[in-house]
């Protein structure tokens, strides 16, 4: 499977997905870290991820897929919320835990 079909199928079978640097136990970057703490505090708790540190395919082209430059990248349904940042102030809003909820009900 090419690629940029891996990652499409991923985020269209994944409620909630979080492509990181590292992994949940073990973040490897601040933003990945501030990201699935945002996730856990929002009621994440089975978070699908993807390490990109370890698909350097993933990590090459995910950007191109998406359009957004930096890591870590969450997914909801296929679409892309956004980054670390974004997460965070969707986080302080209360939008991100209906958006967690909803997802993770469908």
């Amino acid at each position: 499977m090419q690629v940029m079909e891996r990652i499409q199928a991923i985020v269209e079978t994944q409620p909630v997905v979080l492509f990181m640097k590292g992994t949940p136990q073990y973040p490897m970057c601040g933003y990945s870290h501030a990201a699935v703490q945002a996730l856990r505090r929002a009621g994440a708790r089975d978070l699908h991820t993807v390490n990109v540190l370890e698909e350097p395919e993933i990590r090459a082209n995910l950007p191109r897929y998406s359009n957004w430059p930096t890591f870590p990248q969450m997914f909801i349904h296929g679409e892309l919320i956004g980054g670390a940042d974004i997460i965070g102030e969707l986080l302080e809003s209360g939008e991100l835990q209906r958006m967690v909820a909803e997802a993770l009900l469908q």
